[in-house]
């Protein structure tokens, strides 16, 4: 059992592929080292700017031994009657180097064959591993490569060496067009010489006194705790997203992280501005105060020990001020022209050539808006008047230099213009409120203004987009549409919005009036649509997949409803008869879908007590939830819990098929008065037994 090491080296990788590369070269060694059949321990993979890297752990020097059979002709065809050998048997063994005698007999069920049984020693880990690395390597997903001098070989960047050891004995190979070796370059300022890895392991305490982290996690948790310091230091909290954290990591080799500041002056531009700014382009951490507040102050991540690290720090602020500069001089000019004003803009902005432009969606969601807070004023208090207003600001701010230099700001800008504008807390929040939730388990709309434009904007694209003809396939869904339909979903049911999908879509639909005849099956399409998401939805949750389908048999075309029914089929669920009234409604429902429709139930054709005593529970369940229970759907299968006992009684003594045409029919109806109660939640016969381990 030895330990071996790998260590391709490079020029700077992408920084934002870098982990991919990793694990996907760590992926393909290992498996193709299980079906080698070499046994090993672990594999450990290392990252850094200019080096992608492979520990593996208490691997066989050589695979195990192996015999290979080969099967020949049937002994029919082999050998003559005389027993003396055909062609075909003289044929095979000539092939396969052997005398005849020398084959050996395979018994199967389609007769017996002759055998040829060879004994394949093993390959070395030293000759099969090389081979294993270069088939990693040409597998790796890089979407455009490049080829290095004179090199037949291909790769993201041009490889400058490459170290292949085991334990302290170097594996000579060629791998990439470069003869492996032992040495090896560590920090490009700090230790630029190259020198000799000793061994396997020695390799990440070799690196780190070259000023080489090689550990990619362990990096990325050094900037993590020194960027948490430093943010305490000036008495703050760094904004730290995970994607800038590991870009970050992967940017450097040896991290030292800066404290340096900007003019206060600057905080009066749009604080999520700065922060995009200093992100997106100078790949800083910016602070916060304990109230979210930005701070005139961001923490930067440098890759070498400066002995003057002022003159480093005084850059880096020179270089962020005319950024600054230039969201501070859009923020302004912006403010310069209202929000109402930048309407006529849009007029000149397609959304989707057969859909319009932004002032057309615009005008269509304040329609639909107004028509959403119509119908929630029964429940809710919303300003319609309000809803409108906002609907008709909500893209304005698409037009603004500051969007136009900064997209991701849509619908902030615009918060922040009306709020200056002198608009509502609520009408300022909706603008922005509008584009949520942008993502699986980002926040909701907060405020009843901005749930009704999420809702309008969301259900006018949907609808527009099917009815054009665009329609996702696969994993391409350029208006993300999928996303759109789970937004829908959880804005109702998480805010608990009493709303119906019908009635959405079909004032929707009146929006496009004058510019697409939508007829009603692509209502009915944008129906399926949406309800064919709930799946994901409550699966993201934890919830059983039957129990969904249960629901789903039913369509009800209110989300909010249909979450209801569905919670109280998971807490039915733990009820001992569940299961069993499950099955006996499976089998109902199996009995009724082969026979007429019967309606009506005749007490007076009952033979036995046990007709009589389902009649009677059934009586008696309408009752008890026609009272306090009528709305309660937890309360209704508790109910129908209660039936258990009369069920099983009513199938172990009544013979349903009866031979008499007038009782047949009575048990039937019966049946189909059962039925319905149960439906009268969801399809229960659709529920399965949990899978026991």
């Amino acid at each position: 059992m030895s330990n071996i090491l790998f260590e391709l080296g490079c020029e700077e990788l992408p920084p934002k592929s870098l982990l991919t590369l990793r694990d996907a070269l760590k992926t393909s060694v290992e498996a193709q080292l299980k079906d080698a059949g070499f046994n090993f321990t672990q594999i450990k993979a290392f990252a850094a700017p200019r080096r992608l890297a492979l520990q593996i752990i208490d691997i066989d020097l050589k695979q195990p031994d192996r015999v290979e059979q080969k099967r020949g002709p049937d002994v029919t065809r082999a050998f003559d009657a005389d027993g003396k050998p055909t062609g075909a048997a003289l044929g095979f063994a000539k092939g396969a180097g052997v005398e005849v005698s020398d084959l050996g007999r395979l018994e199967t069920d389609k007769g017996t064959y002759l055998l040829l049984e060879e004994k394949i020693a093993g390959e070395s880990i030293t000759t099969a591993l090389p081979v294993m690395l270069q088939k990693a390597l040409d597998n790796l997903p890089i979407a455009k490569r490049m080829r290095s001098g004179s090199a037949r070989t291909t790769f993201v960047r041009p490889v400058k060496w490459v170290v292949l050891l085991l334990d302290d004995q170097l594996i000579e190979a060629n791998i990439q067009s470069i003869q492996t070796a032992r040495t090896t370059r560590g920090h490009r300022f700090h230790s630029p010489d190259a020198f000799e890895i000793n061994s396997a392991d020695s390799y990440v305490d070799q690196l780190k006194a070259a000023y080489v982290m090689v550990d990619f996690e362990a990096r990325r948790d050094s900037i993590q705790t020194q960027v948490n310091l430093a943010a305490q230091a000036i008495d703050g909290v760094a904004v730290m997203p995970d994607d800038l954290l590991s870009e970050v990591t992967a940017l450097v080799a040896w991290p030292v992280t800066l404290t340096a500041s900007f003019e206060s002056r600057f905080l009066a531009v749009p604080q999520e501005a700065l922060i995009t700014t200093m992100q997106d382009n100078q790949k800083y951490f910016c602070v916060v105060d304990q109230d979210g507040k930005l701070l005139p102050n961001f923490i930067f991540v440098t890759n070498i020990e400066s002995k003057d690290p002022q003159q480093i720090i005084e850059g880096n602020e020179k270089v962020v001020r005319p950024r600054l500069a230039d969201a501070e001089f859009f923020f302004e000019q912006d403010q310069k022209t209202p929000l109402a004003l930048r309407s006529e803009q849009l007029k000149n902005r397609v959304f989707q050539d057969k859909l319009g432009t932004l002032w057309d969606k615009s005008e269509r969601i304040a329609k639909l808006a107004a028509a959403i807070a119509v119908a929630l004023k029964s429940t809710h208090q919303v300003d319609v008047e309000q809803v409108t207003k906002a609907a008709l600001l909500s893209k304005c701010d698409l037009a603004s230099l500051l969007v136009g230099e900064f997209p991701d700001l849509q619908g902030t800008a615009g918060k922040y213009y009306a709020a200056l504008e002198g608009e509502s807390d609520e009408l300022a929040a909706a603008i922005e409120e509008q584009y949520l939730p942008k993502g699986a388990g980002d926040a909701l709309p907060l405020s009843l203004t901005g749930m009704c434009l999420a809702l309008a904007d969301r259900v006018d694209t949907l609808v527009g987009i099917f009815a054009i003809g665009e329609l996702p396939s696969g994993s391409k869904d350029p208006f993300s549409l999928r996303r759109a339909a789970i937004g829908v979903l959880r804005i109702l049911i998480e805010n608990k919005l009493p709303l119906n999908l019908v009635s959405l879509i079909d004032a929707a639909i009146a929006g496009y009036a004058g510019r697409l005849e939508i007829d009603e099956s692509t209502r009915d399409a944008v129906l399926e649509f949406i309800e064919a998401r709930y799946r994901a939805y409550y699966e993201s949750r934890g919830v059983s997949i039957d129990s969904i389908q249960a629901v789903q048999a039913l369509r009800p075309h209110m989300p909010l409803d249909f979450d209801e029914r569905l919670l109280a089929i998971e807490a039915f669920r733990q009820h001992p008869e569940a299961l069993a009234l499950a099955a006996a409604n499976k089998r109902v429902a199996g009995i009724l879908a082969k026979a007429e429709t019967s309606t009506g139930v005749d007490p007076a054709l009952f033979e036995q007590a046990e007709e009589t005593a389902l009649h009677s529970a059934l009586g008696q369940f309408d009752q008890r939830i026609s009272n306090e229970r009528a709305h309660s759907y937890s309360g209704t299968l508790s109910e129908l819990a209660q039936l258990h006992g009369p069920i099983e009684a009513f199938f172990e003594s009544v013979m349903v098929n009866s031979d008499d045409p007038k009782l047949k029919a009575n048990r039937m109806a019966l049946l189909t008065d059962l039925r319905a109660r149960f439906l009268s939640v969801a399809d229960i016969s659709l529920l399965q037994p949990a899978e026991t381990a």
